[in-house]
């Protein structure tokens, strides 16, 4: 697959505290600093210096019940797209938020508000929530079934995509002179009635300056990959292996082609954590000190919540018991899920090599090795058809990116894999991805040609 004239495209995916789940434990870690802006308007301007695409975060509108042994607690991340827009100029922002649990008007209000703060850099990353205990934070009796969740959510996508075009662009006209100040004539109600919504509209803001929020999506089931390949324009996954990440790769640019979009406008972006130092064993050892840190209670607990493997006191340097293996098989609904059972089958790990495999990223790529190692790995997925570029997530902060924006960006310019200055100042122009065309004005353009 030839792909010379492509660039990567790269993102910073920040959790709090860092990816490895005992991060916060790390001598070089902050745990005090989740909740500080000043921390991630650092890093905000450390990635915008390297010019990387965007800054993710990740959300979910509850509290972890394993914070007893990890820093799970994290600021409401709309919110801090503002404040990290204040501070920087070009580079892009993607905010995680539920549409299970949110209003159609109140997120159009709130990411439509901070697109303009920011003069066009945010993108949505949209979920349906996967965790359960949500709804009882929300006067819901129960959590909606997976089926229901993605049919509300598109429902949903239909009513804020309205919201954010119900504003034709050029509708301010300010002229002093005459006394007109917006054409109203070009503001358009939503009118939404559906079986979730119902929503007058307009919107009270103008249209954004990239149109509307980048839509991102994470899911990798069957429903959504559906859902990707009709609304996506970029797609956070997770693979361990070049084939899995291929074959997904392969799967979703058919599926968005079927759906008469155009593939090279959904970018696929699996998350890789790096463990870097200047020899490959320093970065095995490097990668070894953070698991020797972790709590198996809260590992043990992690692994239950993704397949339902209930371990409780087994021996962790044994292989985990083939009936537990075999029983969650049968019941494997999620692609994260499948995704351990994989790794189960492929390595046959011990119980504690499997809680270390998925401490450093629940399930994304972690990788030790030279910066150049780091680097030849992206470069092969990348060339390979594997991935449109990454989300790196940074082991532990700030090290963990540092080490990654020093040492391993400056090889990938180097290699003309990735940009040395900004060609744009939208996160869509970082991406690639066009311009929306106003769906009023369409159908008018339409309308006048038919």
């Amino acid at each position: 697959m030839s792909r010379k004239s492509e660039k990567l495209v790269l993102n910073a995916f920040i959790y709090p505290g860092g990816h490895h789940e005992a991060a916060w434990r790390h001598p070089e870690s902050e745990p005090h600093r989740v909740t500080d802006i000043k921390l991630y308007q650092h890093i905000a301007k450390r990635a915008e210096a390297a010019k990387l695409d965007a800054i993710f975060f990740a959300d979910a509108p509850v509290l972890d019940s394993n914070i007893r042994y990890s820093a799970k607690h994290r600021l409401e991340p709309i919110t801090m797209l503002a404040a990290l827009a204040a501070v920087t100029e070009k580079i892009g922002f993607v905010a995680t938020a539920s549409t299970t649990y949110y209003e159609p008007y109140n997120l159009a209000r709130l990411f439509a508000s901070v697109d303009h703060i920011s003069g066009g850099r945010v993108g949505w990353n949209i979920v349906t929530t996967s965790v359960d205990t949500a709804a009882a934070n929300f006067s819901l009796a129960k959590h909606p079934a997976n089926a229901d969740r993605y049919r509300q959510a598109a429902e949903f996508i239909d009513v804020v995509t309205k919201l954010w075009d119900s504003w034709e662009d050029d509708v301010i006209i300010a002229d002093k002179e005459s006394g007109l100040f917006a054409e109203t004539d070009r503001i358009h109600p939503a009118n939404h009635k559906g079986e979730f919504y119902q929503v007058k509209g307009a919107l009270n803001l103008p249209r954004s300056p990239q149109g509307r929020p980048v839509y991102v999506q994470a899911g990798a089931s069957e429903e959504g990959r559906g859902f990707a390949a009709r609304y996506a324009e970029a797609i956070f996954t997770a693979h361990q292996t070049l084939e899995s990440g291929k074959a997904f790769y392969s799967d979703i640019k058919k599926r968005v082609a079927a759906a008469g979009r155009n593939p090279a406008h959904v970018k696929i972006l699996p998350g890789i954590s790096p463990f870097i130092a200047a020899t490959a064993m320093e970065a095995i050892k490097l990668e070894a000190q953070f698991n020797d840190l972790i709590q198996p209670a809260f590992s043990l607990t992690q692994l239950n919540r993704i397949t339902g493997i209930d371990l409780g006191s087994a021996d962790l340097d044994k292989p985990l018991p083939q009936d537990a293996v075999d029983a969650t098989r049968a019941q494997a609904g999620s692609s994260r899920h499948q995704l351990v059972l994989d790794i189960i089958d492929r390595e046959n790990p011990t119980i504690r090599q499997l809680l270390h495999k998925l401490a450093g990223g629940r399930g994304h790529k972690v990788i030790a090795g030279t910066p150049e190692q780091v680097a030849d790995w992206i470069e092969t997925w990348f060339r390979e058809g594997a991935a449109d570029g990454f989300n790196i997530m940074p082991p532990w902060l700030t090290g963990g990116l540092d080490l990654f924006i020093d040492q391993v960006v400056p090889i990938l310019q180097k290699r003309g894999l990735f940009r040395e200055e900004y060609e744009g100042s939208t996160l869509r122009d970082h991406y690639g991805l066009p311009r929306p065309e106003n769906i009023y004005a369409a159908r008018e353009t339409q309308r006048q040609s038919a």
